[in-house]
């Protein structure tokens, strides 16, 4: 549904996107990931054609999004870093203008915003000023105003960035449940293309048959929290313009088997000192009242026995399974 081919975009001297190439298929939640500064918002703006690459090519459902940016924005909804929904304008009001930007008549628009509000959790604040909204509803009024179109691609750009964990979970269910929906579920009617254009109604919509894949939602989503990336079907890590690591959470995380250690012991950040220098170490953070050592391929066995002949206070040293938490920290400094 998205491809990214060879994609270039500098600012000045500033290499934002260096040679980056991405696909996202139909019904896929793909999380692109990376520290600040990787170029993720960068990528996400030209995927919706807000800026133009110096080189290489974008494609949303085979419309390149240069040469076709109509045909190619049409299946796009896009949700920005920061709230841009007008905070002197209802709820309701809101998704009425985003619809009307998008060309949906009034017999459209209105039943619909009012199935995404139901959708979205915000059908009783629907006549609430946007700027009286807290920052959770806020973002799911961005989402809302999304959907309004009913996009085949969402691009979501770090969503719950400062919300509250609560709120982060119940935003997830909603993509999810936008990702996997059925045919014939309430879910369906929040993308589906109409069957009569002039009336927006879905004909024939309890066949009780999955969803056709083509026309599944693609979920773009970046994030700086790996609870998040980890309901992703695939990551992107993203280093200094490049994607440096892709693959599921599950492959990810295979790529630092037998490479984790845990290690408890007083005082900390003495034996944190000690641990950094052994040869065989590659990183050491701290967890709380442990640390986390990266330890060279093969070299687990050897760095344990180097640790326990120092006359560190160890009270316990023992291999972890790896997180995406130590995957990013690893392609983060690498």
């Amino acid at each position: 549904m998205i491809t990214v081919t060879h994609l270039h975009k500098s600012f000045g001297h500033l290499r934002a996107v260096d040679g980056l190439s991405l696909a996202v298929a139909p019904g896929e939640i793909y999380g692109l990931v990376g520290a600040d500064g990787a170029g993720k918002t960068t990528v996400m703006r030209l995927i919706c054609g807000a800026l133009t690459a110096d080189a290489g090519s974008v494609s949303v459902g085979g419309y390149d999004i240069n040469r076709q940016t109509e045909q190619a924005r049409g299946l796009i909804g896009y949700l920005s870093q920061r709230f841009s929904m007008y905070e002197d304008l209802t709820v309701l009001e809101n998704i009425r203008f985003f619809a009307e930007v998008r060309g949906l008549k009034a017999d459209e628009w209105l039943p619909r915003s009012m199935e995404i509000l139901d959708f979205v959790g915000l059908a009783a604040f629907k006549d609430r000023f946007a700027g009286h909204l807290s920052g959770g509803m806020k973002q799911k009024l961005g989402l809302a105003s999304a959907l309004v179109a009913r996009p085949r691609v969402l691009l979501l750009d770090e969503p719950t960035t400062g919300v509250d964990p609560v709120t982060r979970q119940d935003f997830w269910q909603l993509i999810i449940r936008l990702v996997n929906q059925l045919s014939g579920s309430p879910v369906d009617r929040l993308t589906e293309q109409p069957d009569n254009p002039k009336t927006g109604k879905l004909d024939n919509r309890t066949t009780g048959k999955p969803h056709n894949r083509e026309a599944q939602v693609s979920v773009l989503i970046s994030t700086p929290y790996m609870d998040e990336a980890a309901r992703c079907h695939r990551i992107g890590f993203m280093r200094q313009g490049k994607i440096v690591a892709e693959g599921t959470p599950g492959q990810l995380r295979a790529t630092l088997d037998g490479q984790i250690l845990e290690l408890r012991g007083t005082p900390l950040m003495e034996i944190r000192r000690l641990a950094a220098a052994l040869a065989g170490v590659e990183d050491v953070q701290a967890f709380g009242d442990r640390l986390h050592l990266r330890v060279e391929k093969d070299q687990a066995g050897a760095v344990t026995e180097r640790l326990r002949a120092s006359g560190a206070a160890i009270s316990s040293l023992r291999p972890l399974p790896p997180t995406l938490e130590d995957v990013f920290i690893k392609m983060s400094v690498e």
